[in-house]
């Protein structure tokens, strides 16, 4: 018995040591930080890096937005024209991002919002999205299945061209991108709806309610055919 509570002593007393050396050492590392305060900054991009330089996130304005950022490496990315924060994982890849929009153009009104989280090396399964063009209002929730396999970066770096963008649909219309798998949010038709598709992204069940109030479900088939309606009397 004495034995056990002599070792017990000790290791109490290494745990409590390892403990105030943890203090003293995070103590020590923040005293060395330089701080700079400032009560105001314009800028058009900010990168917070790690000690070693790894890119960890991006707030820039629509101009100086980075492309698509693999393990460090940018790569052309013309579709993204927006202002916003960007995140990027351990190996310094894109990961998310949260982005805004809109303007007034004569007569039309356009807004968007986005945030996103992606996969490894792929692009988003959770997407929060609002846009609106020419009156028409889109909210929603959308989960994506995408492939096991990282992004194409070569047909990325080709999209410019027209033989990328002919290769970008065919590989798109093929599921190489993956598909979106549920929707749950407001179309632009005001409707309230929840719609949950196949693995080939195709609708199979649609809840809807519309502006007046009439609820239903529909089942769809493989060619969107609905085989069966419930709906209010």
């Amino acid at each position: 018995m004495g034995t056990l509570v002599g070792k017990s002593l000790v290791y109490s007393w290494l745990t409590a040591i390892s403990i105030l050396l943890a203090i003293v050492g995070w103590g020590r590392a923040a005293a060395e930080r330089e701080v700079t305060s400032f009560a105001e900054i314009d800028v058009q991009r900010i990168n917070v890096r790690e000690p070693d330089g790894t890119l960890r996130m991006t707030i820039s304005n629509s101009a100086t937005a980075p492309g698509l950022i693999f393990k460090g490496t940018e790569h052309a990315f013309p579709n993204r024209q927006a202002a916003g924060i960007l995140f990027f994982d351990d190996e310094g890849t894109e990961n998310g991002g949260l982005l805004f929009g809109g303007a007034k153009k004569g007569q039309n009104v356009s807004s968007g919002g986005h945030l996103s989280f992606d996969q490894y090396e792929q692009d988003q399964v959770i997407s929060l999205d609002q846009t609106e063009d020419h009156g028409r209002r889109h909210a929603g929730l959308t989960f994506f299945d995408r492939p096991s396999t990282p992004i194409p970066l070569d047909l990325i770096d080709r999209i410019n061209t027209q033989e990328g963008s002919d290769e970008f649909e065919t590989l798109s219309k093929a599921g190489g991108f993956g598909y979106p798998r549920l929707f749950i949010g407001k179309n632009e038709e005001r409707e309230s709806t929840v719609i949950l598709r196949d693995a080939k992204g195709l609708a199979r069940l649609k809840l809807t309610v519309t502006p007046a109030g009439v609820a239903s479900i529909e089942f769809m088939d493989e060619s969107g055919r609905i085989v069966r309606r419930i709906a209010e009397k």
